[in-house]
């Protein structure tokens, strides 16, 4: 049992957090949590009811549980279809972002508020797209890597630390469906119902391991940080594109994804119910001559119309007719270090600081509890790698981390034994 695990214990037998009236089970398992605590809260779907619920939450004190629902694999993009909602004084709601789309009115009530959501870089995006901005938050999903917890779903947390079972059965299930069935609606409620305490706990747990600070530094970061740009090339990202070598190949798969998307996002579908990526790399190794060949590969069988099929030899026939000069250039184009499988071959100096780097962030991670990737990032020890200062010291290594976005803590925690590395590799070269 690790130490938060034994704190998570503790809290358990100490605050009972979760439902009031509940006791913990003498045996030790988890008490399973049927329902919430207030029932299942009406669908909130027109202006009048979200006036009334704006009313309530600005009423409400504390911190507010925040959650969101997408159609991740149905629907194209990455909208929310359902929000829920729970604060002290308010209750819990749920809210139909379609039927109310615009919810800076609630986001604005809430501003000065401190947002609870479990792994919040997920759901900020879609919440930023209907009016809702945090100025601060509380990340328990990040809290609990912080803590040393081996599993941090919101289940697993809710049940190491507060000791509850939740229902997990609807989490990839098509939320754009109206109306919504109670079983999920139960179980959206139920997502929020916990976060508070969960909140608590973790605080409690993160105080006494002195990480604290460290999880409110990495929180400010995520509630200040600006919305992630347009992805360059998302073609390139194509399952199996590992496969595709010629700069022909690469443009039948950039002219298939393009169409395919184009598609998807005029019918508000997932591009992989428009066709997959396995059909598109497919073709592309093929360079089928004409739909008939094309009808011969998997993924484009029997069940595909002949215009569907037109479509798609029409991209192929697109990408085939292009001149040298337009074909994509092999490899994506980035800035920063090529990827570390081949610094072994082009800079075996720079293959050597790597190594000794990322040992040292192991070592630390290990002795300090936590994920290496939450220590520090991953990219900024190969950008530090790639092209370390002049002159290594502690101080050079700290400003070098601090311009790839390193927080205070992490510098502190990882540059000393950043600084080390580094200069013990110089020397054994």
């Amino acid at each position: 049992m690790t130490d938060a695990q034994e704190t998570a214990a503790a809290l358990r037998t100490t605050t009972g957090g979760g439902p009031p009236d509940e006791v913990a089970k003498s045996d030790g398992l988890p008490i399973p949590l049927l329902e919430p605590r207030d029932g299942i809260p009406p669908v909130v779907a027109d202006e009048d009811a979200l006036a009334r619920v704006i009313a309530a939450f600005a009423a409400g004190t504390g911190p507010v549980a925040v959650d969101a629902e997408r159609a991740s694999g149905y629907r194209y993009g990455q909208r929310a279809y359902l929000v829920q909602l729970r604060r002290e004084g308010a209750g819990s709601t749920l809210i139909d972002p379609v039927g109310c789309p615009d919810l800076s009115g609630l986001g604005e009530v809430l501003s000065g508020t401190e947002w609870i959501l479990h792994a919040a870089t997920q759901d900020l995006p879609c919440l930023r797209e209907i009016g809702m901005v945090p100025t601060s938050l509380f990340d328990t999903e990040l809290a609990g890597r912080l803590a040393g917890f081996p599993r941090v779903g919101l289940g697993a947390m809710v049940e190491s630390v507060l000791g509850y079972a939740l229902e997990k059965g609807h989490s990839a299930v098509d939320w754009s469906t109206r109306p919504l069935p109670e079983p999920w609606l139960r179980y959206a409620a139920l997502d929020v119902e916990l976060l508070v305490d969960l909140r608590d706990a973790l605080e409690e747990e993160l105080d006494r391991q002195g990480k604290l600070d460290w999880a409110r530094q990495e929180f400010d970061a995520i509630a200040s940080a600006p919305p992630a740009p347009p992805r360059k090339d998302p073609w390139r990202r194509t399952s199996g594109m590992h496969k595709v070598r010629r700069r022909r190949q690469m443009a039948v798969v950039r002219e298939l994804w393009n169409t395919r998307d184009r598609i998807a996002q005029r019918r508000d579908v997932s591009p992989g119910k428009v066709l997959g990526d396995a059909a598109i790399v497919e073709a592309a190794l093929a360079l089928p001559v004409n739909a008939h060949a094309l009808a011969a590969l998997p993924g484009y069988g029997q069940r595909m119309g002949r215009r569907q099929l037109d479509q798609w030899m029409a991209a192929v026939d697109r990408a085939k007719a292009l001149p040298e000069n337009e074909l994509p250039l092999p490899g994506q184009s980035q800035a920063g270090p090529p990827p570390p499988r081949s610094w072994a071959d082009k800079d075996p100096l720079a293959a050597a600081r790597l190594s000794a780097a990322r040992a040292a962030v192991s070592a630390r991670a290990e002795e300090l509890k936590l994920p290496q990737e939450n220590l520090v990032a991953p990219d900024s020890v190969r950008r530090l790698c790639w092209e370390p200062p002049q002159r290594v010291s502690e101080a050079s290594v700290s400003e070098a981390l601090s311009g790839y976005g390193a927080r205070a803590w992490q510098i502190e925690q990882v540059a000393p034994s950043l600084a080390t590395a580094l200069t013990e590799a110089r020397a054994a070269s």
